[in-house]
């Protein structure tokens, strides 16, 4: 039986624009995208996680705003759960502790990137849902 993990992820949304992460070399899946955020600890709830996740990844805070629905991918080896949530920065100076790189980028732009496949549902519930007031036309 393969392994099952469970991972919370945050689509953090700023000025319109949304942050996408890059794997390291040496990651799972290395130099594919994903949205920040990590594996539940025993007891921990997909919100505390992320939380610290982010945190411990990118070393900044955040707000979260709503979360999207949660979506089971089967990869080969293992299968992952991800707990998506809408959030928004919530103060430190970014700093990647795990990543290669970060991209903010326009939500409509975010299939360009070469996505790790369990997050491609992410992004297709993220934009069939998303407020109508975040896009860019609508800034203030």
């Amino acid at each position: 039986m393969k392994p099952h993990i469970h991972v919370a992820c945050a689509i953090i949304e700023h000025d319109g624009m949304i942050l996408a992460a890059q794997r390291s070399e040496t990651m799972r899946m290395p130099l594919k995208w994903e949205f920040p955020g990590g594996k539940l600890e025993s007891g921990e709830t997909p919100e505390t996680c992320l939380v610290r996740e982010v945190r411990e990844e990118l070393a900044i805070g955040i707000s979260l705003v709503r979360a999207l629905p949660v979506t089971t991918h089967s990869y080969e080896t293992f299968t992952v759960t991800l707990y998506p949530f809408v959030c928004a920065p919530a103060g430190g100076v970014m700093t990647l502790y795990e990543h290669r790189a970060v991209a903010w980028m326009e939500p409509e732009q975010m299939f360009a990137l070469d996505w790790a496949e369990a997050d491609l549902p992410i992004i297709a519930g993220y934009l069939a849902t998303r407020d109508p007031g975040t896009e860019r036309g609508a800034r203030t």
